[in-house]
């Protein structure tokens, strides 16, 4: 065989580089997706604690006189407490009462201990330890 016969192909030196370059490529995606995933899991409890639940919990006030109670919890916006089924006008909010982004309920405490006068309202966020610093919280 001649030099004119071979035909040119790629080293398996090459094919290795190059299926190198590629995991990184590939590892460095993973990870950006993953850093934008987290960051919105933690926009959508933000919303929920901040702003979702204000207008139904402020309905809930103006029909009951006060906000919900700790041992009441959140459960009241969508069914009547058994002792307040006469004044109650709810369902206040859509639907049942959703877990945070990580699968984990939200926390309620009213009176607040936060927003003295108010509602403490918090996810315990990605690590679901409460009073660590990922904590989505309205206060």
């Amino acid at each position: 065989m001649n030099r004119s016969q071979l035909r040119p192909a790629f080293t398996l030196v090459e094919i290795l580089v190059a299926l190198a370059i590629l995991g990184m490529l590939v590892a460095a995606a993973v990870v950006k997706v993953n850093s934008a995933l987290t960051h919105s899991q933690v926009s959508v409890a933000q919303l929920f604690v901040r702003q979702s639940l204000q207008t139904p919990l402020t309905t809930y006030r103006i029909d009951m006189g006060d906000y919900p109670t700790t041992d009441e919890s959140l459960q009241a916006l969508y069914t009547a407490p058994a002792d307040k089924a006469d004044r109650w006008h709810g369902p206040y909010a859509d639907g049942k009462l959703p877990n945070d982004p990580w699968g984990e309920p939200y926390h309620y405490k009213y009176p607040g201990t936060h927003n003295v006068g108010g509602y403490d309202l918090w996810s315990s966020g990605p690590d679901h330890t409460d009073g660590t610093a990922d904590d989505v919280t309205n206060w």
